[in-house]
């Protein structure tokens, strides 16, 4: 057993030129910007975080955006839908505000499915959630965070054994996908069948990664022992600022990640102006001056 996992903490994806990925979440979807910084492996790239009023685990959107990534392409081992949780009665209007919408239903649930601005597969699915959205929209129909995940998997067995042993249980078949869930404020995962499909192609519009919440470092060196012991391989621990994490890939080729909950995106700046500034690692700060110049302004951004 891979012990301490609470759902999914986030979403990271590669995206195309800063203000374009910065107003599609900010204003079509009605998200918060609420941490503005730099890959800490690559500081000229941006990385923006979008989500509640407050950042909280479960609601989270993150990207590398960057003019100079090709085109991704879709295929096997990868995440192949990022859904959100909006209020029940909502999809009239979200469809009328989403381009290219088309409305279908999941394990019945009345969802909308959508390209993002890099042709990526999103969804937003009706569903009873108390959470909080961001007063960007009426909160009739304001994102709570969430939803799921659907992996589209190759060979998915391994792959559901692994998410089997963090605590996820198999809740249903419906055509190729198995769905898994565990009792948490983003407990669902979709796994979907796809032997015939090729491999995909990393680039705008692929998540990077997704990442699933543990409590704090105790209970990260004990996922971290755990998935050792079930022969995969986990990186040391590191400390992106406001969590600390392990990454790992699961069988099926999807990068996972799992973060602490304990410090939270409020650790450099007040909440009242979460995102509105550059924050950089201190390792990066030195480059400020340069980056400044290099960096695509985003509006609302304070760069200096």
């Amino acid at each position: 057993m891979i012990p301490h996992i609470h759902g999914l903490h986030h979403v990271t994806a590669f995206a195309g030129p800063a203000p374009e990925n910065d107003a599609f979440f900010t204003g079509t979807l009605g998200l918060r910007r609420v941490k503005t910084t730099v890959n800490f492996d690559n500081p000229y790239v941006y990385h923006l975080y979008f989500g509640d009023e407050v950042g909280t685990p479960g609601t989270v959107m993150t990207h590398f955006p960057d003019r100079k990534w090709k085109q991704g392409h879709r295929g096997s081992g990868e995440v192949a839908v990022t859904s959100f949780s909006v209020p029940r009665g909502s999809l009239d209007d979200w469809e009328a505000r989403l381009k290219g919408a088309t409305r279908i239903e999941v394990f019945g649930e009345a969802q909308l499915r959508f390209p993002g601005p890099d042709g990526e597969t999103l969804a937003l699915v009706e569903c009873d959630d108390d959470r909080e959205p961001w007063r960007a929209l009426p909160k009739t129909m304001g994102i709570r965070g969430f939803h799921s995940v659907t992996l589209m998997i190759a060979d998915p067995r391994p792959t559901l054994d692994v998410l089997t042993a963090m605590g996820y249980a198999e809740a249903g078949v419906e055509g190729t996908t198995t769905r898994l869930t565990m009792e948490a404020p983003v407990g669902i995962i979709d796994v979907m069948a796809a032997p015939d499909v090729a491999k995909s192609v990393e680039g705008a519009g692929s998540v990077h990664h997704i990442a699933f919440a543990t409590p704090n470092d105790e209970t990260l060196l004990d996922v971290r022992e755990a998935v050792i012991d079930a022969g995969l391989k986990p990186t040391e621990v590191r400390d992106r600022n406001y969590f600390h994490s392990i990454y790992f890939r699961e069988p099926g080729g999807v990068l996972f990640e799992v973060a602490t909950l304990d410090i939270g995106f409020d650790a450099d700046e007040p909440v009242e102006t979460l995102g509105e500034a550059l924050k950089l690692p201190a390792q990066h700060e030195p480059l400020r001056g340069e980056l400044v110049n290099t960096l695509e302004p985003i509006p609302n951004l304070t760069l200096e």
